[in-house]
């Protein structure tokens, strides 16, 4: 089964998302993370579509979706989470289940505990992301800072096999377990620009989220969430430590798994992964 594409303009800016699987189905989204596109959750997508209606947005600034004229202010989880709901509500989805990966899983703690929207979302997959440091800055969480310091500045290379190597590289921790998956996790993320050279498929001044200091803070809305949820947190992960993971757990209505040896992000891309969010969806 491959993806239809599609593109919809959603408060004036165009979007660009796959769909999977038959519309009449229960509908589920699948949102990325930072840097990254909706092509990364290709292979959940293909093992839930019989089951369900996947779409899987490419955020603004991202894969072939639109890009901001306006960055510092579009570059937030403000502008991303009402583009969410702009786009279930022009494909006429009430309810949805959520599967949302790092900034994915931010936008879904958002939309989720925000008491106007509490009813959309009512299943919450968090694929290693917290709603905020247990003490102290967010910014001072180690793999927050690391993001920090290379987003804004994507590299460019001569070769798409030098760009496939990079990604080996600082995506090592992910678990992709062969090297199609890294030709197609590559192929499906890069860009040639206009000197020739090839990249990663975003706007750098996505960087510019760092700004909104208050998107790293979700406890608030963390607070307010009435979906069930499952955290999935990757056992060496330096982006979501286990302190406040184990906070987050203590949620009546919050579950988490660990994956072992994986950091951040785990792909969810085995069979063992893909059958713990089929059971919970369920």
């Amino acid at each position: 089964m491959e993806p239809k594409s599609r593109f919809e303009t959603i408060s004036g800016m165009e979007v660009h998302f796959t769909e999977w699987g038959d519309p009449g189905n229960p509908a589920m989204v699948c949102w990325h993370g930072l840097t990254r596109n909706g092509r990364d959750f290709d292979i959940l997508a293909r093992n839930l579509a019989d089951r369900y209606y996947v779409i899987c947005p490419d955020t603004i600034g991202r894969g072939q979706s639109e890009w901001s004229t306006d960055p510092e202010r579009d570059y937030c989880f403000g502008t991303y989470s009402n583009l969410a709901i702009g786009l279930l509500n022009h494909l006429g989805i009430e309810k949805v289940r959520w599967v949302g990966t790092s900034m994915g899983g931010a936008i879904g703690i958002r939309i989720s505990g925000t008491p106007a929207h509490q009813h959309r979302i009512t299943h919450l997959v968090l694929n290693d992301i917290g709603a905020g440091a247990s003490e102290n800055r967010v910014e001072d969480i180690e793999g927050i800072s690391r993001i920090i310091s290379y987003v804004g500045a994507p590299p460019a290379f001569k070769t798409f096999t030098e760009l496939k190597n990079y990604y080996k590289s600082i995506y090592r921790t992910f678990g992709l377990s062969n090297d199609q998956e890294w030709t197609d996790f590559t192929r499906n993320s890069q860009r040639r620009r206009d000197d020739g050279r090839i990249s990663p498929d975003y706007d750098p001044n996505i960087s510019l989220q760092f700004q909104h200091t208050e998107d790293l803070d979700l406890w608030g809305h963390w607070d307010k969430i009435k979906a069930d949820i499952l955290l999935i947190r990757g056992e060496i992960s330096d982006v979501l430590p286990l302190d406040v993971a184990q906070k987050m757990e203590q949620k009546q209505n919050c579950e988490m798994r660990t994956i072992p040896k994986l950091g951040h992000a785990p792909a969810l891309n085995t069979e063992e992964q893909i059958s713990m969010i089929q059971e919970f969806l369920r």
